[in-house]
């Protein structure tokens, strides 16, 4: 099986059997933006999901919830932001256009220049986040190793699981870091679900220590980062957030004849019954394949499917009209 079909069919799984936000093919790393890429990340619920819900389906900018902006004295932009001004003039037009900002119209009209506050605290909505490593054949590993260490010893997620179809042997779990979990995925071809069998349970990482990101490998010789608690509490928040707006259904179908969609543990998946398997459309499908068939491209709602068998809202309450009345205390 490749491993975007075995990736859809375990998000899929998990999403109908877990709470919480999952989302497929996230950054993870601190020092090196796009070093680590993440194939699934589990955003447990926290205290305050349900009001992380009601502010908006997508997601917040970073910079937006750590920069000076509160929700009650209005604060002119600028003066609010500990980063260049470009980044923050983004950070602002983006918060309002989610209504996470609202502008403060009679104190930027008073001081001529823009005023803004946050329309309501930002809530401490998730709780463990658990990264999940994709190899359906761990004949070929490709950089599993290297890629789990990083994980294990960054710690900037609070479990990491590999997740296999592979038979397991001693040999497999000894070359992996000893807090890595292992999951066997067995399929049930008669019903078409998944069965996740526990080999080896996730050790919990100090996410609140700080944490080594090895960066480039020379011979006899790896440089790393030392990265501060602080900084990866920030980079759980990113990836927290980029988790709940982007969610893993990011796929889509193509316009052939031969894919259809096919339901699998209640989600939508891109079913080809020339190739006999799930199909990713934007790389795999078009005119050069063999088995195509040009056709109109089944009308699939993933975004309503989301909002449908998940805690996500595609169109939340919002949180400004809570806010009403505020400007007069500016």
């Amino acid at each position: 099986m490749s491993e975007f079909a075995f990736e859809l069919e375990l998000c899929a799984h998990l999403e109908s059997r877990r709470e919480g936000i999952l989302a497929r093919q996230l950054g993870a790393s601190v020092a090196e933006p796009g070093g680590r890429i993440l194939d699934i990340v589990c955003v447990e619920p926290g205290p305050a999901f349900d009001e992380r819900v009601a502010i908006t389906s997508e997601s917040i900018p970073d910079a937006a919830i750590a920069s000076a902006v509160g929700t009650g004295r209005a604060r002119y932009w600028k003066d609010a932001f500990d980063c260049h001004p470009e980044r923050a003039r983004r950070a602002v037009d983006r918060a309002l256009e989610l209504d996470f900002f609202e502008r403060d119209h009679t104190a930027s009209a008073a001081a001529n220049r823009e005023y803004v506050r946050q329309t309501t605290r930002y809530p401490e909505w998730y709780g463990r986040l658990v990264g999940i490593e994709n190899k359906p054949d761990l004949d070929r590993p490709g950089d599993l190793e290297a890629q789990l260490r990083t994980d294990a010893s960054l710690a900037v997620v609070d479990a990491v699981v590999l997740a296999t179809e592979s038979y397991v042997t001693r040999a497999h779990l000894h070359r992996l870091p000893d807090e890595v979990g292992v999951w066997r995925v067995h399929r049930d071809d008669a019903n078409g679900t998944l069965e996740i069998e526990v080999i080896r349970e996730p050790a919990s990482l100090p996410v609140d220590e700080p944490g080594i990101e090895p960066l480039e490998t020379h011979p006899g010789r790896t440089e790393i980062e030392v990265v501060a608690p602080e900084a990866k509490a920030r980079a759980r928040r990113r990836l927290a957030e980029r988790a709940y707006g982007k969610g893993w259904r990011t796929y889509g179908f193509p316009a052939c004849e031969a894919c259809q969609p096919t339901d699998i543990d209640g989600a939508t998946l891109p079913y080809c019954g020339w190739a006999d398997r799930i199909v990713d459309a934007a790389a795999e499908c078009g005119p050069s394949c063999p088995g195509y068939e040009q056709a109109t491209a089944p009308a699939v709602d993933l975004e309503a499917e989301r909002d449908r068998e998940t805690a996500w809202e595609a169109d939340p309450d919002g949180t400004r009209r809570r806010q009403a009345g505020l400007d007069r205390f500016g």
